[in-house]
């Protein structure tokens, strides 16, 4: 049997485009959740920047301020700390500088992971000034496998599919605006569901250049029900985790091998 692990996930407000301060703002979360027994800490979508999809000049390098917060926050207080930034690769050619949206898991040890969105709203125009990812992510956390995806994904299940067998918490942090809130609370549950898999799904709170987020974060059990849930303030969701829950669920409701 393997210990649950305590999630947390950070619903806050951002700056608009400016690093400096959001770090300034979330530091002192990321200290409280982990001094609250986290051993992972999620951020949202582009915590750094907010949904910034009109600035050319907004990426930064791989390896560049936003991951360097990640990873120093994970490295002071001995937990993962994960979100998501707008990061250009170093292979990008000179005459397309777009960067990734690139959701970043950093480590206590320094290990780092990448997830580069592999569905950019066009809705919104991300494709304009963000390129597109193809690898699926997992990885292991405290003994838990862990599946990497950001906001819009949530809306393309196939993805999530190919990952169920090997995953026991799928991550979502995301910008989701407060218009579309249904879709967003609705989909996370479908996603846990579907898959008997525990579900995080973390959302900005606050304005972003003119659009309301009423963040709506919620950690979802595997069979669906709210484990913690908040909205429209910043706040800490925390849950208790466990790769034995996922496999007691999926054993005694084994629905995954009926998929054709």
């Amino acid at each position: 049997m393997s210990a649950p692990v305590r999630v947390a996930a950070i619903q806050h407000d951002i700056v608009w485009a400016d690093r400096d301060a959001n770090f300034e703002r979330l530091a002192p979360m990321v200290r409280a959740a982990a001094g609250a027994g986290a051993r992972l800490v999620l951020l949202t979508e582009t915590f750094s920047t907010g949904f910034v999809t009109d600035d050319a000049e907004i990426g930064e390098p791989e390896g560049g301020p936003s991951s360097a917060f990640l990873l120093a926050q994970a490295r002071e207080h001995g937990v993962w700390v994960g979100g998501s930034c707008p990061e250009i690769p170093a292979d990008a050619p000179a005459d397309d500088q777009r960067p990734y949206n690139s959701f970043v898991l950093a480590g206590p040890d320094g290990t780092v992971y990448r997830y580069r969105k592999i569905h950019p709203f066009s809705y919104g125009g991300e494709e304009k000034y963000f390129r597109a990812g193809s690898d699926l992510v997992t990885v292991d956390v405290e003994g838990l496998r862990i599946s990497l995806f950001v906001c819009y994904d949530l809306r393309f299940a196939d993805e999530f599919w190919q990952l169920a067998l090997d995953t026991d918490v799928y991550l979502v942090p995301a910008n989701w605006p407060e218009k579309r809130r249904l879709a967003w609370t609705t989909l996370l549950q479908a996603r846990a569901i579907e898959n008997q898999a525990y579900v995080v799904g973390v959302n900005r709170v606050g304005d972003g250049n003119g659009i309301a987020y009423s963040g709506d974060s919620r950690i979802v059990d595997p069979l669906g029900e709210l484990l913690a849930t908040a909205s429209r303030t910043e706040t800490i969701l925390f849950a208790d985790v466990s790769a034995d829950e996922v496999r007691r669920v999926r054993e005694h409701f084994p629905f995954l091998r009926d998929r054709r």
